[in-house]
């Protein structure tokens, strides 16, 4: 007799229930929402909150609920035509006090949130989102390298003890002016031995003036480039997963574009801002001996200085050089200021900039230093201002913090920042699309009308060609399609369509194994075997079939999914998953069924096969 042990029927309910239960979410559709938060660094409250809802009945929108959570403020929709109404009623009536976005919230029961069970994610093709295309501007890179090496020219000679007059940047060269031929060659035999690697250094004249003339490599060049793709890669990645976007598409396009693709998002201009904003940090010291008023008053500001303002509007001259700058930060988190009990960002920098930092606070303790915020805006515009002077009191090294904010919300902002990293360089937006939810909406019914199509054909030819074997195949079929559905929730993997295209080809696939198995059933059988000898035949000697098939088609799907891109890794992802279903439900589940009908009927004389 065939007969199961009780722990794998246990197996099987256990993990037919946690499937239904992981899979449930989906079928609850998502609300249409809209989402408001500040646009300054005040925090959302709930006289916010009652204001919005006064707003929206005095305008007879209906709305299905509205909860301020996590400093948001979400308000649900019962359909996208009343969503966009009052997208355009709060940009209208309250202006630029709060950045609304449109998106699409889970409607999942309270009670699945609590058990961590939530919908799978949609790609853009299916949920609708914005697609934009950005181009790295290389040239800008060179020259910022190119900045870079001015300082250390100068900083090098200045170690070197060696004279100078000046270094200058022109057209992506480097100059530096000595008073005579002898000072020239020290320069030169100094900066090629620090730079030889990845600049032409050359001695010239400039009438009587002596000079070194030097430009990058074109390996150097190149490989500045790449740099500033990559890094500008991971800050966007970094930012946009910081602030929350779902399974963002970042990847490379070219030798210096890259791609961005943001599902469930439908507001392009806040899409843009997230992409765009960015801040950093500049640590000078502070001119102590110069009059800002008479510099601000005059125009004139005084050589080696730059004028810039306080948060108070008060001016302040700064130095020029530069202590530190924000690109040694590796990590940044708010907190409270233990001193003062006001808020505060603290800071941790990599090893070098730790050195660099650390020399240049020894050099000047007892004296001002400024910590200067710098953001960037998407359009280009570069704000500056003067967030904390604070006078030197030790020499400061790896980790250290700054203050001066003027809330918890706003420190917040500034560590999220810059723990998402400056750009390498600028980027110009020169693509943008936005997929709207209704194409979404209708992708999604071209594609659940195919896996369903695919899936009734396959249970009708298994039901008439097998008869009742064939009914325990679609039974485990309609199974695999939970688990598969299940298991893309739990990884909270991305659905796009050429992943509904892997179901559509699993739903085929999934039966192979069981068509292996009752074929080798009917062999038995012909042979003259006993039914239930033949069950077990049927299963045991086809397992190994099964099982090759089976692995050479995931390690296929595993080299999709580490070599493709985007859409190939969707599919990659749904065949793999759809694979170890599949054995698992054409194996276990399948006998565990046969063998409740058949197992314990020892005089069994006919299979329905």
């Amino acid at each position: 007799m065939n007969r199961y042990p009780l722990w794998k029927y246990v197996l099987i309910v256990v993990t037919t229930l946690v499937g239904l239960l992981y899979a449930l979410p989906n079928l609850f559709p998502e609300d249409p929402a809209l989402q408001l938060t500040s646009s300054g660094h005040q925090v959302l409250t709930r006289e916010d909150q009652q204001q919005i809802e006064r707003l929206l009945k005095q305008k007879s929108l209906a709305y299905k609920s509205i909860e301020l959570e996590d400093e948001k403020l979400l308000i649900r929709f019962l359909d996208p035509d009343t969503q966009l109404a009052a997208f355009s009623l709060v940009q209208e009536a309250l202006g630029s006090r709060y950045i609304a976005a449109l998106n699409l919230a889970p409607a999942t029961p309270n009670w699945l949130r609590s058990l961590n069970a939530q919908p799978m994610n949609l790609g853009l093709d299916l949920r609708g989102g914005v697609h934009f295309l950005l181009e790295v501007d290389m040239q800008a890179a060179v020259a910022k390298a190119i900045e870079r090496y001015q300082v250390d020219f100068r900083n090098t000679l200045r170690d070197a003890k060696i004279r100078y007059l000046g270094v200058r940047s022109h057209n992506n060269e480097l100059s530096v002016k000595f008073r005579n031929a002898e000072d020239r060659d020290k320069g030169l035999a100094a900066l090629e031995k620090e730079f030889r690697m990845d600049m032409v250094i050359e001695s010239a004249d400039e009438g009587d003036t002596p000079l070194i003339k030097a430009h990058l490599k074109e390996t150097a060049i190149n490989e500045i480039k790449r740099f500033a793709l990559k890094q500008n890669i991971t800050s966007l990645r970094k930012r946009v997963n910081e602030l929350g976007v779902a399974e963002p598409i970042i990847q490379q396009q070219g030798m210096d574009r890259i791609v961005v693709q943001l599902p469930g998002v439908q507001d392009t201009a806040r899409a843009k801002k997230i992409l765009g904003a960015t801040a950093t940090l500049e640590f000078r010291m502070v001119d102590e001996q110069a009059d800002p008023f008479a510099a601000q008053q005059s125009g004139r500001v005084p050589p080696g200085d730059r004028l810039y303002r306080e948060r108070n509007g008060q001016p302040i001259l700064l130095k020029r050089r530069v202590m530190l700058t924000g690109e040694y930060i590796t990590d940044a988190a708010s907190g409270i200021d233990s001193q003062n009990g006001g808020p505060a960002v603290f800071i941790t920098l990599d090893g070098k900039g730790a050195r660099l930092f650390s020399k240049a606070t020894a050099e000047n303790v007892k004296k001002l230093m400024a910590v200067v915020y710098i953001e960037t805006k998407p359009d280009g515009r570069k704000v500056e201002e003067v967030i904390n002077v604070a006078r030197i009191q030790e020499q400061l090294s790896k980790r250290f913090q700054i203050t001066g904010l003027d809330n918890t919300r706003e420190a917040r902002d500034l560590a999220l920042l810059l723990r998402a990293g400056a750009l390498a360089a600028p980027m110009q937006f020169v693509e943008e699309r936005t997929v709207g939810p209704s194409l979404g909406k209708a992708n999604i019914e071209r594609g659940f009308t195919s896996v369903t199509i695919g899936f009734v054909l396959v249970m009708l030819f298994m039901a008439i060609y097998y008869k009742v074997f064939g009914l325990v195949a679609d039974v485990a079929l309609a199974l695999n399609l939970v688990f598969i559905v299940a298991l893309l929730s739990m990884l909270q993997a991305t659905l796009t369509l050429p992943g509904i295209a892997g179901i559509v080809l699993t739903v085929g696939m999934a039966v192979d194994a069981n068509v292996l198995i009752f074929e080798r059933i009917r062999e038995e059988l012909k042979n003259g075997n006993s039914p239930q000898a033949s069950i077990t035949a049927g299963y045991d000697q086809a397992f190994s079939t099964i099982l090759d098939a089976n692995i050479t088609t995931l390690i296929a799907a595993l080299v999709l999914f580490t070599f493709g891109t985007g859409p190939i890794k969707g599919f990659a992802v749904t065949l793999s998953l759809g694979i170890i279903s599949s054995m698992f439900t054409a194996i276990f589940v399948t006998r565990g069924i046969v063998n409740l009908i058949y197992g314990g009927k020892p005089r069994l004389q006919k299979l329905a096969i």
